[in-house]
C-alpha cells in the first residue's frame, strides 16, 4: 500500500462510526477485547489518540507521572464524560485528523485496525478490513517488540494468511485470515478460534 496511511485510517474510522451509530445504549458498556476497557472506553481511547500531538502527549504523560495506563485512563474519562453519544460525536469529529502521538506510521494504522476489531468482535459486527493495510501492520508487528510485543509472541511459528499472499516466520504452521493473525499477534486470544495448524497451541500458551 502507499506510504500515506491516512486515507485508510480515515476510511476505517468512518466505517467504525457508521457501524456504531445505531448501537443500543446498553451495548456500549460491554467488554471489548482490550482488557479492562468497555466498547465506549476503546472508542474514547481511539478519539484521544486521533487528536493527540507529540508535545501534548509528552505533557500528558508528565502529568500522569510518565505512567501510560494512568494517562490513557484519564483521557478515556475526559473523552467519555458525555456518554456514548458524546464519545461517538467526538470520534466522528476526529475522523480526518492526521494527528498522533510520537511513533512510526504503521503503529497508528495498527491502532485503528486492532482497536476497531476490539470493538466489533464482541459486538458481533463483521467488517472486511483492507488486506494490504492488515498485512502492512502484520509486517510491522512481526518485526518489532515495540508497543505490543508482537515479534516475541509469534517467534518460532510460521504465520500463513489464507486470504492474502502473506506469510512470516519458521516453525509449526498457523493458518487463518490475515486479520485474525494480526489480532493474535497483537495479543487477542479470541481470534485463536479462527486459526488452524500445529502452531496454534504454542500461541495459545503465550496468550494465557
Amino acid at each position: 500500500m502507499a506510504d500515506d496511511i491516512w486515507p485508510v485510517v480515515h476510511a476505517e474510522r468512518r466505517a467504525l462510526a457508521d457501524d456504531l451509530t445505531s448501537l443500543p445504549p446498553e451495548r456500549w458498556a460491554e467488554p471489548s477485547l482490550c482488557g479492562g476497557w468497555s466498547v465506549q472506553d476503546v472508542l474514547a481511547h481511539m478519539t484521544a489518540t486521533a487528536t493527540m500531538t507529540p508535545p501534548r502527549f509528552v505533557a500528558k504523560m508528565a502529568g500522569a507521572g510518565f505512567r501510560f495506563p494512568q494517562m490513557a485512563d484519564k483521557e478515556i474519562a475526559r473523552v467519555g464524560a458525555g456518554g456514548p453519544a458524546g464519545t461517538l460525536q467526538q470520534f466522528r469529529a476526529a475522523e480526518t485528523s492526521t494527528s498522533s502521538p510520537p511513533g512510526p506510521k504503521p503503529s497508528w494504522l495498527g491502532e485503528t485496525l486492532v482497536h476497531a476489531e476490539d470493538i466489533r468482535r464482541p459486538l458481533g459486527i463483521p467488517h472486511d478490513y483492507p488486506r494490504d493495510a492488515v498485512t502492512r501492520v502484520l509486517d510491522f508487528y512481526a518485526g518489532s517488540n515495540m508497543l505490543i510485543g508482537g515479534k516475541k509472541r509469534i517467534d518460532g511459528v510460521t504465520l500463513q494468511a489464507t486470504d492474502a499472499d502473506w506469510s512470516h516466520g519458521s516453525g509449526p504452521a498457523v493458518e487463518g485470515p490475515a486479520m485474525s493473525l494480526l489480532m493474535v499477534t497483537a495479543g487477542r486470544r479470541a481470534h485463536l478460534a479462527d486459526l488452524t495448524g500445529p502452531g496454534v497451541d504454542q500461541l495459545r500458551t503465550r496468550l494465557g
